[in-house]
């Protein structure tokens, strides 16, 4: 039974994570901090021996008792909203955080897991975007904290990787949603859909034509479960490769919703903000058999359900 431990297990990408874990026999301990993670993303499992959840912020001093297989780091603050209110801790737990959960996996002969992010692409000037391309980051930015450090995190990674001959993987996720998103994410998928449901205006920002790729969180988690099992050190891509315009995306979500809300447009948060956003997935096909499963349409029903029991009907 292989051991686990998965950072930031109680948020959106995490427990979905701790879900498959599960599924897949291992045995899961899951540490968050709860800064953006829930534990009700996690009460579904706290009666299952096979998981344990540990409060705890991994920028400091890192030991866990017993052996572990893996090592899955996906903690920290990843929206958004979070960029201008919790830099200094998505920086710390990028750096620091990388540096302790590497340290224990290289302790324990772990298989270490970072979960980078399509942000180190920055503002793309190639699309789509292949593992080779270095990227066009304002490091000074709002969303430099972000953006510069999983970039950093992967260059650690890597490090370990090299001059330890730690056994890593690195995935670059793209945007992904489902069940279990903040209602505060500020991203298009809880934005939009929390909007709609409240029958309040639907804000497109800019002129609602810059492109994102949208991947169902299942679909993603495999990806990582297939990377994870593979002799592939990545960074890989993992996304939807099937690019709509955030406009495209805003009249679906009213048509599914039902929704008399109007579409309204307003400025462009940030001067960084990406005008585009598509994967080329060429090698999560080739290498490891992976690609995406679940239409549009069908996640987002899902999606809806979920928000529909945490917004009052209107």
């Amino acid at each position: 039974m292989p051991r686990v431990l998965v950072t930031g297990g109680a948020g959106f990408l995490g427990s979905h994570l701790c879900d498959r874990l599960l599924a897949e026999g291992c045995e899961v301990v899951a540490m968050d901090n709860l800064i953006t993670g829930s534990t009700d993303n996690i009460a579904h499992l706290i009666d299952n021996r096979r998981f344990r959840f540990i409060y705890y912020d991994v920028t400091e001093y890192l030991y866990l008792d017993g052996p572990l297989d893996f090592v899955f780091h996906l903690a920290s603050p990843a929206s958004p909203v979070d960029f201008p209110t919790k830099p200094i801790q998505i920086l710390k737990v990028n750096a620091l955080g990388t540096h302790k959960t590497l340290g224990l996996a290289r302790a324990k002969g772990a298989t270490y897991f970072l979960a980078s992010t399509s942000e180190v692409y920055g503002d793309p000037l190639v699309h789509p975007q292949t593992e080779e391309y270095l990227g066009n980051v304002n490091p000074i930015g709002v969303r430099g904290v972000y953006d510069e450090a999983k970039r950093f995190a992967e260059s650690m990674t890597m490090a370990y990787h090299r001059y330890h001959g730690l056994n890593t993987k690195i995935v670059r996720i793209f945007n992904t949603y489902g069940p279990r998103m903040r209602l505060d994410d500020g991203r298009v998928v809880p934005n939009f859909i929390g909007q709609a449901l409240r029958g309040e205006p639907i804000t497109v920002y800019g002129t609602g034509q810059q492109t994102r790729s949208f991947c169902y969180c299942s679909d993603l988690i495999d990806g990582f479960w297939r990377l994870a099992n593979s002799d592939q050190s990545g960074p890989i891509n993992i996304g939807n490769p099937t690019e709509r315009t955030i406009l495209e995306f805003a009249q679906e979500i009213k048509r599914l919703t039902n929704s008399k809300s109007e579409i309204v447009f307003q400025p462009l948060p940030t001067a960084d903000d990406p005008k585009q956003r598509r994967p080329d997935i060429t090698k999560a096909r080739t290498r490891l058999g992976w690609e995406p499963k679940v239409p549009l349409e069908e996640g987002l029903k899902k999606t809806i359900e979920y928000f529909k029991q945490r917004i009052p009907a209107q």
